[in-house]
């Protein structure tokens, strides 16, 4: 059983080599625990700080944002044999001695992501800013809205993933990942469990690169939200877009038919006709357009399958794979009911994140192999 705990970090010398100590190198029922920290273009010794307190340490060179550096961590976690994965950020707000409570369902087999609430026991809410709050509660209703389950906090970076979870993931956004992460697993069907714990509302040193434009996180992160929606619900929204051209050119046409039913001429009733005629027209352009996108849904249902089972191919069967794959895209019916049932918003996917050429990667470990070493000579 092996852990990687993955630490996003921008500008993080003051607090990363005090996180990376503070992580248990001993955990019951882990056998390898790695720690590896994505520099997303540190300006300062944030690299140098975490290589010398022992993890491993993957640079993008200039900063893409922190969803692309959990994209960046993800694929690398999976490559070098994680069975579990946690995210933890750099800037100590989250306790690492923690991190036994967040695996323990992932290791009972009961969840594919466990996430660390701040809400959810009223002992143990940290201090912060009013807005801040009020702003994590409204995602959070929002979220919980959408996939049709109460969520109290969908905005905490502090979670672990099980492997088959990981694979799953499907994720677009570059400015976050956290609020996509709980729309593309749920609506996977992988089971989601939250845990209350202690976390310190503000940061220690400096202030938060994500949210600390309260307007641009919400900007941001609805643009997320709207676009998983598009995507997986385009009959439902396009549908209701053409209905707003329909009805009325519907009715403005029959009333027309009533009023020349009723005198045998359409005077002076002719403009409303031909507004009537426009709307209809446009409506059903619009229908049509829903209808195509729905078909693409379909598509993209069938290249997450592949996709998955690329993955799988790639890094090898993992701890609980059975019970969560038979859950989430075990097939592509199953894919598609879970999908039909929740709501989400990702990105499109010309916003996929750039490659990385060529990523730094120091102290890195060689991925698991279960290939057979070569005869000696």
């Amino acid at each position: 059983m092996k852990l990687v705990v993955l630490i996003p970090a921008l500008d993080e010398e003051a607090t990363i080599a005090e996180v990376i100590a503070a992580i248990p190198r001993h955990l019951e029922g882990v056998d390898e625990r790695e720690v590896l920290v994505i520099d997303d273009g540190s300006r300062d010794r944030t690299a140098e700080q975490a290589v010398a307190a022992g993890a491993s340490v993957v640079s993008h060179g200039t900063n893409l944002g922190v969803g692309a550096a959990f994209h960046t961590g993800l694929d690398e976690a999976l490559r070098r044999g994680a069975d579990v994965l946690v995210t933890l950020d750099a800037d100590g707000q989250f306790d690492p001695r923690h991190i036994p409570a967040l695996i323990a369902p992932i290791l009972e087999r009961r969840a594919g992501m466990v996430t660390a609430s701040r809400f959810l026991d009223p002992s143990l809410l940290p201090r912060m800013p009013a807005s801040k709050r009020w702003g994590n509660r409204g995602m959070a209703w929002l979220i919980s809205f959408l996939v049709g389950r109460r969520f109290r906090d969908v905005s905490c970076g502090y979670r672990a993933y099980s492997r088959e979870a990981a694979l799953q993931l499907n994720l677009f956004g570059h400015f976050t990942y956290t609020q996509e992460t709980f729309l593309d697993l749920t609506a996977k069907r992988i089971p989601i469990l939250e845990v209350p714990l202690r976390i310190r509302g503000e940061r220690a040193v400096g202030e938060s690169r994500v949210a600390s434009n309260l307007t641009r996180y919400a900007l941001m992160t609805t643009r997320i939200i709207g676009r998983f929606i598009l995507d997986f619900r385009p009959l439902q929204v396009i549908g209701a877009i053409a209905a707003v051209f329909l009805l009325p050119g519907l009715v403005m046409l029959a009333g027309l038919v009533a009023h020349y039913l009723r005198t045998g001429t359409f005077t002076p009733y002719k403009a409303v006709g031909f507004a009537g005629g426009l709307l209809v027209s446009l409506g059903v352009v619009v229908l049509v357009s829903a209808l195509v996108a729905d078909m693409l849904l379909r598509v993209r249902l069938n290249q997450e399958r592949i996709l998955l089972l690329l993955k799988r191919q790639r890094v090898g069967p993992g701890f609980g794979d059975a019970e969560l794959g038979a859950r989430g895209l075990g097939d592509t019916a199953t894919l598609a009911a879970g999908l039909a049932e929740t709501a989400g918003a990702a990105t499109a996917p010309a916003e996929t994140a750039p490659r990385v050429a060529p990523a730094s990667v120091r102290g890195a470990s060689p991925p698991r192999s279960s290939a057979p070493a070569p005869p000696a000579r």
